[in-house]
């Protein structure tokens, strides 16, 4: 039986590219100094639409930290300095709107009531994580939350993971992992529990088919297949 998920934040909790989409592009022009060639080639290597506003499946901004994106832009612009360009991407990052994948509150009591234990594991930095989630109104329902700089090291790893079970006292065969990438998947997999694909991020089915349990359109979809599994009690 489940009693625990952890959940991704970006692309799972929250639709990526219509929480994202639009600040990314600001956030490149900005960088950039309103030089389109210069932005054109941040949008690039971070694997960006401008045109559209929207990330490509590959881009690395999907799964990695914001650590390693903030690397990326600066093999671009190497005369930035990486703790002040940190700092404008996490005070910008927190102040986003968050589109939410379902409607949340509602959603996090639910899964609550029926007496699962929640967490999140983002390769977000934690303090912006955490804003999100107060933003959203949801974050007492967590009891874990921990970003890529918590000290649980980063996904594809498994650590966030394995502190969610710690903190909760959980086994991690009781546990889920929902994601939107790859990096969710495999920290699941590494960490002996079920796996669950969400495609409320860039990536396609096809590419999360073969790491997850099983891969549902949205995180409204848990509830209902977690009762038909016999996972939790109906």
């Amino acid at each position: 039986m489940i009693a625990g998920i952890i959940f991704d934040k970006d692309g799972t909790l929250f639709d990526f590219n219509a929480t994202w989409g639009a600040w990314t592009r600001a956030m490149l022009i900005a960088e950039a100094g309103d030089d389109p060639i210069l932005c054109e080639r941040l949008a690039a290597v971070l694997g960006y639409d401008m045109v559209n506003a929207r990330f490509f499946p590959g881009s690395i901004v999907i799964a990695s930290t914001v650590d390693d994106v903030a690397d990326a832009i600066l093999d671009v612009v190497p005369a930035r300095d990486k703790s002040a360009l940190l700092a404008r991407m996490n005070a910008g990052s927190a102040k986003v709107d968050q589109v939410e994948a379902v409607p949340l509150r509602p959603y996090t009591a639910q899964l609550r009531q029926i007496g699962l234990t929640l967490g999140v594991a983002t390769n977000d930095a934690e303090a912006p994580a955490v804003r999100h989630l107060e933003r959203a109104g949801i974050r007492e329902d967590f009891d874990f939350v921990a970003g890529y700089d918590s000290g649980f090291g980063a996904k594809p790893g498994p650590g966030q993971l394995l502190g969610f079970c710690r903190t909760t006292g959980l086994a991690p065969q009781a546990c889920v992992m929902v994601g939107d990438s790859t990096h969710d998947l495999h920290a699941g997999r590494a960490a002996g529990m079920m796996t669950i694909a969400v495609l409320t991020g860039p990536a396609p089915r096809e590419e999360l088919a073969a790491l997850a349990d099983v891969v549902l359109a949205d995180i409204g979809d848990i509830p209902a297949w977690l009762q038909r599994e016999k996972l939790i009690a109906s």
